[in-house]
C-alpha cells in the first residue's frame, strides 16, 4: 500500500486540473536522521502531516492526504481542528490497541489512537493533537473486525453506520453529530468499498459500500459540516491489475474535492 499514494496522485492530479482546481503537491518524509522504527516513524510522519495540513489551511487551500497507512494521515489531520467530527470509512474498525491486537499490526490501531485509547504519549507529541470525543466519530462500513476489537467497539460511544443501509443511517448520525461539531475530517480507507468496485488491497472484504454510496455520503457530510480535510488511504496498485480500483479511487477523490470548501487543493 506504500506504493499507492504516488500512483493515485499521478492519476488524480491531471483530473483535478481538468476540473479547474489548482494543485500543489507536498511529499511528507520521515525527519532527516531520525531512527526508523515502525511506531516512532508513524508518529513522526503524523507530525509532518499535521504541519503540512495546517500550512495548507492557513493558505486557504483544501488538504487532501494520500497515504498508504491510515494512522499518520488521520492523526495529523485531526490535530489541526479543535473539536472535529470524524467520519471514518473503512472495512475495518482500526480500533485495536496493543492489549487487544492479535496481529500486532500498528495500522489496526489508528481510530483507537485518535480517540485516546492507545499511544497517548506519542500522539500528544503531534502539535495540536487532542483525543477526539468518541461520540463525535462515525464509523461507516466496518465489517471485518477482530473479536476483542469488536467487543471494545461495542462498549465505546463511537457511532456506527452499516454497509447494508448506509444512507438513512448516515443521515441520522450526521444530524446528531452536527449539533456539537462544525468541522469534519473525512477518512476514506478505500477498502470500505465492495470489491466489485475494484479490489483496493489484499484486506478487502465482501459486502462493502458501492461507489454511489460513498459519493452520496461525501456530499451529505460536506453539506452539513465544514470539511477541513480528508485522507484517502490503503490503495495497493499490485492488487488492481485491471485498473478498476484506481479509476474508482480517482472518481471519489474528485468527489471529495468538489464537495470541499471552494479553495485550491494542496
Amino acid at each position: 500500500m506504500g506504493a499507492g499514494p504516488d500512483v493515485l496522485s499521478r492519476a488524480l492530479e491531471p483530473r483535478l486540473r481538468e476540473a479547474g482546481h489548482q494543485v500543489h503537491r507536498v511529499t511528507i518524509e520521515p525527519s532527516a536522521g531520525a531512527w526508523r522504527a515502525e511506531i516512532g516513524t508513524a508518529f513522526d510522519l503524523a507530525r509532518g502531516v499535521a504541519g503540512a495540513v495546517r500550512a495548507a489551511r492557513g493558505a486557504g487551500a483544501f488538504p487532501l492526504v494520500l497515504s498508504g497507512n491510515c494512522g499518520p494521515a488521520a492523526i495529523g489531520c485531526v490535530a489541526t481542528e479543535a473539536n472535529p467530527a470524524v467520519f471514518w470509512f473503512d472495512a475495518h474498525a482500526d480500533f485495536n490497541t496493543p492489549d487487544t491486537t492479535i496481529s500486532g499490526f500498528l495500522d489496526g490501531m489508528p481510530l483507537a489512537t485518535v480517540t485516546g485509547r492507545c499511544w497517548p504519549a506519542l500522539a500528544s507529541a503531534v502539535p495540536g493533537f487532542r483525543p477526539v470525543r468518541e461520540d463525535a466519530v462515525v464509523l461507516i462500513g466496518a465489517r471485518d473486525l477482530d473479536p476483542a476489537e469488536a467487543a471494545s467497539l461495542e462498549k465505546s460511544r463511537i457511532r456506527r453506520v452499516s454497509a447494508a443501509s448506509p444512507e438513512p443511517e448516515l443521515a441520522a448520525e450526521v444530524g446528531i453529530v452536527s449539533e456539537t461539531c462544525v468541522g469534519a475530517y473525512l477518512h476514506l480507507d478505500l477498502d470500505v468499498l465492495d470489491p466489485s468496485e475494484g479490489r483496493m488491497n489484499v484486506y478487502a472484504a465482501p459486502r462493502g459500500l458501492s461507489r454511489k454510496n460513498v459519493a452520496w455520503a461525501i456530499q451529505e457530510i460536506a453539506r452539513n459540516f465544514f470539511l477541513f480535510g480528508a485522507a484517502m488511504t490503503a490503495f495497493d496498485p499490485a492488487a488492481d491489475p485491471s485498473g478498476r480500483a484506481l479509476e474508482t479511487a480517482v472518481a471519489l477523490g474528485l468527489a471529495v474535492v468538489e464537495s470541499a470548501p471552494a479553495a485550491p487543493l494542496a
